[in-house]
């Protein structure tokens, strides 16, 4: 499989619709990210559960993810499943967070996804972030919306089986969801893994990119 590496990553910008999609999405990437990079600067936004116990879990959460990471967590309290009715809103908190940062990487919903709050999200990280390199990611969920990936990020070992720990434990108001449970989370990132050639991993779908070709 051909690879390609990013330049050095120092901060990063999040975008998502609801408390624990960062989690389900990319949680094995940001443990892995924040071992590999001391202090890496974590800038995140999610538009709904501020002021209620959803909020409490998802800080709690990306700092058990993000573990020394200087963590900027932003939590609107946009009503769930009513995004679009505040675009407004929403696009100034994006704005809010580019103008506040200077990340080489972002990651938001990808834009096919089923729920419109994480499409409205996917359509206007790059209005945004229009220079940067934004990567979708995926979400586990009820709905037949399972993507075709473009890129891989394999996980070190071990990681697959702490991502999915994590979110048994810091989110237990999700618990009586069919589909949350440590098997689920487990066999999306062996499915992942297989389509890489590695046990585990994510996979996000990236819309555009440049590349430039080095020697010999």
């Amino acid at each position: 499989m051909i690879r390609l590496d990013t330049a050095a990553v120092t901060e990063i910008a999040m975008l998502a619709a609801h408390c624990d999609d960062l989690a389900i999405g990319l949680g094995g990437t940001l443990l892995a990210l924040a071992e590999a990079v001391p202090g890496l600067r974590v800038r995140a936004l999610v538009l709904s559960g501020a002021g209620t116990e959803r909020a409490e879990e998802e800080q709690a959460a990306l700092e058990s993810f993000c573990p020394g990471a200087d963590l900027d967590l932003r939590i609107l309290d946009v009503p769930d499943g009513r995004t679009p009715a505040h675009w407004e809103r929403v696009k100034d908190a994006v704005a809010a967070l580019r103008r506040d940062g200077d990340p080489q990487l972002v990651f938001s919903p990808q834009r096919g996804d089923a729920h419109q709050d994480h499409r409205l999200l996917a359509e206007l990280a790059p209005t945004e972030f229009r220079d940067h390199l934004i990567l979708g990611y995926e979400i586990l969920k009820w709905e037949t919306d399972t993507p075709q990936p473009t890129v891989f990020h394999p996980l070190p070992v071990g990681c697959a089986e702490r991502k999915a720990a994590l979110l048994m434990k810091h989110y237990p108001s999700q618990r009586d969801r069919d589909w949350f449970d440590e098997e689920s989370f487990l066999a999306l990132a062996r499915l992942r893994g297989v389509q890489c050639r590695a046990r585990h991993a994510e996979a996000f779908l990236l819309d555009k990119a440049t590349i430039t070709f080095g020697g010999a």
